[in-house]
């Protein structure tokens, strides 16, 4: 038997575009499996010369799945570059809109992208792995499914009138203020969405129960993990410190946003167009971290609202108190989130200010530098822009949410692949190496950039179909 490679391309069910290789030894053993994000993004070059102002319309088009979460993190960089903080009533609108978004995402993401996995089996037959397949196998759990999405849409449109690439956040505040009828609207949907939200935990915890082989063989990486938490080291979505524990839960940093320089770096691979965050003081791979839902939970001490607050004693008893660095774990995490998301949807709309229509800061100081810092679905999000005095951009620096997870991406498929694929190659095998990305529901498109030269390999051919000559570039 020869060395062989099996190519999985395109990765499915995610957002945005990507391939592993699996390189097998002659005995048919993994040697070594490889994440290829193979999409390139210019955005950070071609944001400069554009005024600082647009920023919060021009972000959201990195992507159509979490474009509430760059359209917010922009404004913030705003409000800091432009030195208007919004008021008070601003803060929580933009906190409800960003609400809508995590619902919408997590919802999403475990009962129509996840779900066939957990629900159907990872290696059922791929014709009915998906979301058709759920409609047939449990059609009521996924109306409920689709309905909880579209209540985070709905949330969305109401204060930025589109679900997609709202117009909504300014520097310094926002541009429309809750109507009584459009809170009266949110609140009376929101049980029926937490009772989906809980039938999805359920859903999770029952199949971990019965699959605690895999959830203990799946992945299971050693990191820090990093993201927003409260001043009593909650679980913070939209405003916070941030914090880094290591493996084992310990405290390593805490700073504000505006100085994640001082402590995060990028480490870059031949073989991506994504690039490797990582703690400067461990420096790479020693520094890296994880983010997102399994991060947010095992960074953050307690959550502040009461249902999710339950739901974290459990979190917390899954590795007695430490870290949990179960992979699959991340359904779980994601699916607390977005019951805690419903829980500050309500606080947010019983709270009278939520009506203000003290909206708008237009006192403005261009001091030239401005960084905005949102935790997305998928996990911490910087945006960072240099100004000229017109507020003109000079130069734009964005760290997206899936970057940070470039790693543990990464060494999960490696991990998977050595786990699950020995002897003959069976597509369940190859679907849980793609499900080893899935889990920490990537959003590619957000985050690719490149260094130098994107690499080109240009082939001439003669008028018979023969190739003459290759010239190639960065290969």
């Amino acid at each position: 038997m020869v060395a062989q490679k099996i190519t999985i391309e395109p990765v499915t069910r995610i957002e945005g575009h990507a391939k592993v290789t699996v390189h097998l030894k002659p005995d048919g053993k993994v040697e070594h499996a490889y994440l290829h994000v193979n999409e390139f993004r210019g955005f950070e070059k071609f944001c400069e010369g554009r005024m600082v102002f647009e920023m919060p319309y021009i972000t959201p088009r990195i992507c159509g799945i979490c474009p509430v979460s760059h359209h917010l993190a922009s404004a913030k960089a705003g409000d800091d570059l432009l030195s208007c903080p919004p008021p008070k009533p601003a803060v929580m609108l933009r906190d409800l809109m960003h609400m809508g978004q995590i619902i919408q995402s997590h919802g999403m993401h475990f009962f129509e992208l996840a779900g066939p996995d957990l629900l159907l089996g990872f290696d059922a037959d791929p014709a009915i792995r998906n979301v058709v397949g759920l409609i047939q196998a449990a059609p009521d759990l996924t109306v409920k499914a689709v309905r909880l999405r579209k209540f985070g849409q709905e949330i969305i449109k109401t204060l930025g009138g589109r679900k997609v690439h709202p117009d909504f956040a300014v520097p310094g505040g926002v541009n429309k203020a809750l109507t009584v009828s459009e809170r009266d609207e949110i609140l009376s949907l929101i049980d029926e969405n937490i009772a989906t939200t809980q039938v999805g935990i359920k859903i999770m915890k029952d199949w971990a129960a019965e699959h605690i082989e895999d959830i203990n063989k799946f992945a299971v990486l050693e990191s820090g993990y990093l993201g927003l938490v409260t001043p009593n080291n909650g679980l913070e979505l939209s405003d916070g410190i941030i914090r880094l524990k290591d493996s084992q839960g310990q405290e390593l940093e805490r700073f504000e946003g505006r100085n994640y320089l001082d402590y995060i770096a990028e480490h870059v691979e031949p073989w991506s167009y994504l690039k490797f965050p990582y703690y400067k003081k461990f420096g790479f791979p020693g520094g890296v971290y994880r983010v997102g839902p399994l991060g947010r939970l095992n960074n953050a001490d307690i959550i502040e609202t009461p249902m999710a607050a339950e739901e974290m004693k459990y979190w917390k008893s899954l590795n007695n108190g430490k870290p949990v660095g179960n992979t699959l774990y991340y359904h779980l995490a994601r699916m607390i989130e977005a019951l805690f998301a419903l829980e500050r949807v309500r606080i947010l709309c019983e709270d009278p200010d939520i009506l203000s229509t003290d909206i708008i800061n237009t006192r403005q100081y261009n001091k030239g530098e401005g960084v905005g810092v949102i935790e997305a679905p998928r996990g911490t999000l910087f945006h960072h822009y240099w100004a000229n005095a017109n507020g003109q951009l000079e130069r734009v620096n964005l760290i997206v949410s899936t970057g940070h997870n470039n790693w543990a991406m990464s060494t999960a498929v490696d991990s998977v692949a050595k786990t699950y694929i020995d002897g003959p190659v069976t597509e369940g095998m190859l679907n849980r190496v793609e499900a080893a990305i899935r889990a920490h529901d990537p959003c590619l498109s957000c985050s690719t950039h490149a260094v130098g030269q994107m690499p080109i390999e240009i082939e001439v051919l003669d008028v018979e179909g023969k190739l003459v000559n290759t010239v190639k570039r960065g290969l």
